[in-house]
């Protein structure tokens, strides 16, 4: 377990313990406790699933800490700016994060069950501000029943605001309420469930327009807008995948029509050949290609938010109040962060997995 704990902790971000104290999480923290001993704690609660109670028998078990789990706990809502300045600059490691002219935010959800067979699930919906990396809103809702869906009105979206949304949010409705609050938005196409017009009105045939683009890589722009009274104008932006990228949509869209119990339509699989996104920005703003651009950048975050989605299924959702949400979403987020740095090294960089230290001096 040292041993573990030391390959880990040179995965950490230079400076790590001194953001702790700058930022107020070792705050009261008393003479013979570390940060470090402070971090481990917190991560056997955020990363090893265990409820606070659990960690806190853990932790005085293992000689990390003397504390009970309503101490934990405040622990863990005075960490949540260390957790959040942490993953900022494992964020900025990968390259992605950003600095643009306007507020780029990321929207999605994910499900997170309470501990025990007959634990309830819920839905966490959040938005992640890509040039602060900062968690900007949330909201946890049952997962189940009315009021738990993902929708784009329950965001709050400022004039200049540019979403990025996967095309779980691809409705009429959700682009309605970003435009009216004076947004832009990207948002992949559910080509099943968003209906589109030419902008004089007549049906806009997707398929025939899409399946002009012939080769891998060939990238399309057409002028489009939802249905109904209150129609929201923009830009269809698409591009072919390599044949290899298709054959993987194509199973997954075959896999999930069986799991339904239902056969998959033609049209599904012609549409599996492409990345298909509609956009309010024109054309004098951002060409077809840097839309797709822009796309990219949030599925490059959405392969983090992956491993965030399966990490939390294992956690406790301290549900009761804002500040202890948020340090356990920036939590959750850092252990993905720290997963994947130690999966990419482990592959590419070193055959030990871990970086060398410095040499010791005699």
């Amino acid at each position: 377990m040292d041993e573990d704990w030391v390959v880990l902790r040179s995965f950490l971000p230079a400076g790590w313990e001194e953001l702790g104290r700058s930022s107020g999480a070792l705050k009261g923290l008393r003479k013979d406790k570390s940060a470090e001993s402070v971090l481990r704690v917190l991560l056997l609660h955020l990363g090893c699933g265990h409820s606070l109670r659990e960690t806190a028998v853990r932790a005085r078990k293992a000689g990390l800490a003397q504390l009970s789990d309503v101490a934990l706990l405040k622990r863990l809502r005075k960490s949540s700016e260390w957790l959040h300045g942490l993953c900022v600059v494992l964020f900025r490691e990968r390259g992605l994060a950003v600095e643009p002219g306007f507020r780029v935010r990321a929207f999605d959800a994910t499900t997170v069950r309470e501990p025990g067979r007959t634990g309830s699930l819920w839905r966490v919906h959040y938005s992640l501000c890509l040039s602060s990396l900062s968690c900007d809103f949330f909201e946890v809702t049952p997962a189940r029943g009315a009021g738990g869906g993902e929708y784009l009105s329950r965001f709050p979206v400022s004039e200049g605001d540019h979403i990025l949304a996967d095309r779980g949010y691809s409705t009429a409705a959700g682009l309605r309420h970003v435009s009216a609050a004076g947004g832009r938005i990207t948002v992949r196409v559910n080509t099943g469930g968003l209906s589109l017009r030419t902008l004089d009105g007549a049906p806009f045939d997707l398929l025939a327009a899409v399946s002009g683009l012939t080769s891998a890589g060939a990238v399309g722009s057409w002028p489009a807008a939802t249905a109904g009274e209150v129609k929201v104008c923009g830009r269809i932006c698409a591009v072919r995948k390599s044949a290899a990228a298709a054959a993987r949509a194509r199973k997954t869209a075959r896999r999930e029509a069986q799991r339904k119990g239902s056969k998959v339509k033609p049209e599904t699989l012609a549409f599996a050949d492409y990345v298909i996104v509609f956009t309010t920005f024109g054309e004098e703003a951002f060409s077809a290609r840097e839309v797709l651009e822009w796309y990219r950048l949030r599925w490059q975050v959405e392969l983090v938010f992956k491993r965030l989605k399966s990490l939390a299924q294992l956690g406790h959702l301290p549900k009761r109040d804002d500040e202890s949400a948020r340090a356990w979403l920036y939590g959750k987020l850092l252990v993905a962060l720290l997963t994947d740095k130690l999966v990419r090294h482990a592959r590419a960089i070193s055959p030990w997995g871990y970086d060398l230290a410095p040499p010791q001096t005699q």
